[in-house]
């Protein structure tokens, strides 16, 4: 995981020196100094390559995971052709290896990245259909003056793009490398990529499945669900350096943490995994997570926090995130406390269960689904909003700390494994019963993935362990303190004018106006503030506005039975 960051000429002609905040900057200072401002996600090395007679310049902010020793970047093609500044994890880098040594006779990779450059040579464009993996990269061809530019599937790797006023094309991991030199900046579509001259640059490749169009009629098999997230875990344990899982004690981070220490045993008996939580002292999530570790026998490690010292963070966290969005700023506080700690531990890459929610239906609020149709749609919608909420959280909370965070539940193949379940099988409140499986009176949230795993991988008050947000599962005071501490700044006065003020996306809450208020001084334009959607539950169904889980009538209403 790293910080990517490229300027492309409009005419494929020098750059001229750059003018920012009234003094004049070569291409190469220009570059080097906007890339700075994510210089967090690559700790490890900045590399920088500058093609001046095209007006282009490409660099690279490095965290060393896979191929510590040679793939540090930009990369280039032998021939000097090809550049490429990529961030991310390709985790059929082996197979596709193997694949050019195949065709080629010879090939070792730098690193797992490096395949995309290779890829090019042989396919062009459409290399995308080849890899797999979360991934954002620019690709610039000298021959053909062309860029190629692409995103995964949904997001899970941050990616903008932008316009200065001469027409020349900006590429970011960040948004703050861009919105104080660009007249547009847009978040760049996960699954997409454009390819072309700049200003002549077309959608070449979208992903498409057919989950996102109808609803699906597939059974659940809960035997290939299990052995799908499995492979899933797999393909994201490979790196080169200590690494560990967040453990929260909710069924995601538990089944994520459980089986990778049941694939890494498989090598070492004896190994044990590094598991971290977070919270407030007697916060709920502890009890669980302390449970699952001693079950799954990890090297557990807590962080208690104080609320001040999280509240202390927040204009820095709205910096980190580049977002206004309420749930995401209660529960990234908590987050960036442990990725410091985390890394101050010497592990550089960790596990998570972030999209489980989102593929199987676990928010709250889906109870109050009213039918399967809309309860299918409703989970595409959060599909395709991840990289708006809970990926834009985990990657960029991690990496403001150096860390590279792995998302195993949204695995390509995974996600459109899930996807392509019926949504009868998934929707909680109803009674559908499992072979094998325990049978609750009301069906939980994410019920087929809590029946699939029934055999020795969790404790059952974990397995069955109601959903808790994270802001709610670190501690309830803090969700309470947040939102009192944020609407203490913010006067009746000011917040009447909100919707003169913030006519898009306009805060409904003090505590909403208070974060609107420090990202306009972060980033204050228009089209910054426009890359934002916020979490919402569906009003439509009933639901309250606010996104804490204990705002749904169904927190800790149902029964089970599991005797």
């Amino acid at each position: 995981m790293c910080g990517i960051f490229a300027i492309f000429s409009k005419d494929g002609e020098p750059i001229g020196s750059q003018v920012l905040h009234g003094k004049k900057h070569s291409l190469r200072e220009m570059a080097y100094r906007q890339s700075g401002k994510q210089r967090h996600r690559g700790p490890d090395s900045t590399g920088v390559h500058i093609i001046p007679e095209d007006g282009v310049a490409m660099v690279h902010e490095r965290l060393r995971i896979v191929g510590v020793e040679h793939g540090d970047q930009p990369f280039v093609s032998n021939d000097g052709n090809v550049v490429l500044v990529a961030n991310g994890e390709i985790y059929n880098y082996l197979e596709l290896t193997a694949a050019i040594k195949k065709q080629r006779g010879a090939y070792e990779p730098k690193s797992d990245c490096h395949v995309i450059l290779e890829l090019y040579q042989d396919y062009g464009e459409e290399l995308l259909k080849h890899i797999k993996g979360m991934f954002a990269f620019a690709l610039y061809d000298r021959r053909t003056k062309q860029v190629l530019v692409a995103r995964d599937p949904f997001g899970i790797i941050p990616m903008y793009i932008g316009e200065d006023e001469a027409g020349n094309v900006w590429v970011a991991s960040e948004m703050k490398c861009l919105v104080d030199a660009c007249i547009n900046v847009e978040t760049f579509p996960p699954g997409e990529a454009r390819f072309g001259r700049v200003g002549e640059m077309q959608t070449i490749w979208r992903f498409e499945q057919s989950w996102i169009k109808e609803v699906p009629t597939k059974p659940c098999d809960l035997e290939l669900l299990r052995s799908s997230l499995e492979s899933a875990v797999r393909t994201h344990l490979h790196c080169d350096v200590n690494f560990g899982a967040l453990l929260s004690g909710g069924v995601d981070s538990s089944l994520i943490a459980a089986i990778a220490t049941k694939i890494m045993k498989e090598k070492d008996p004896d190994y044990r995994l590094k598991t971290f939580s977070v919270g407030l002292r007697d916060a709920p999530d502890f009890k669980a997570a302390s449970h699952v570790a001693k079950y799954i026998q990890s090297d557990h490690k807590e962080l208690v926090f104080e609320i001040p010292d999280a509240l202390d963070g927040i204009r820095d966290i709205i910096y980190h995130l580049e977002t206004y969005d309420v749930t995401t700023v209660r529960c990234s506080l908590p987050m960036l406390l442990l990725a410091r700690y985390i890394k101050s531990t010497g592990i550089k890459m960790i596990l998570s269960g972030e999209g489980a929610d989102e593929i199987f239906g676990g928010y709250l609020y889906f109870h109050k689904a009213p039918n399967y149709e809309q309860f299918h749609q409703e989970l595409v919608k959060r599909v395709h909003q991840l990289h708006h909420s809970d990926c834009l959280r985990a990657n960029k909370v991690a990496m403001a700390k150096g860390v590279e965070l792995r998302v195993p539940f949204l695995d390509t193949d995974f996600v459109n494994h899930v996807m392509q379940i019926r949504p009868e099988d998934k929707i909680p409140g109803q009674l559908n019963a499992f072979p094998g499986a325990l049978e609750p009176l009301r069906r939980m949230e994410k019920y087929v993935l809590r029946a699939a795993f029934t055999k020795n991988y969790l404790p059952d008050d974990v397995l069955w362990r109601q959903k808790e947000q994270f802001s709610d599962g670190v501690g309830y005071n803090w969700i309470d303190s947040i939102r009192r501490v944020a609407t203490s700044h913010v006067s009746d006065e000011d917040f009447a004018q909100s919707s003169k003020r913030f006519p898009f996306n306009t805060p409904t809450t003090k505590e909403a106006f208070y974060y609107r208020c420090i990202f306009e001084e972060l980033f204050p334009r228009d089209s910054a503030a426009r890359t934002v959607i916020r979490w919402v539950p569906r009003l439509d169904w009933g639901c309250p506005e606010d996104p804490s889980g204990r705002a749904q009538a169904v927190h800790k209403s149902l029964k089970t039975d599991l005797a």
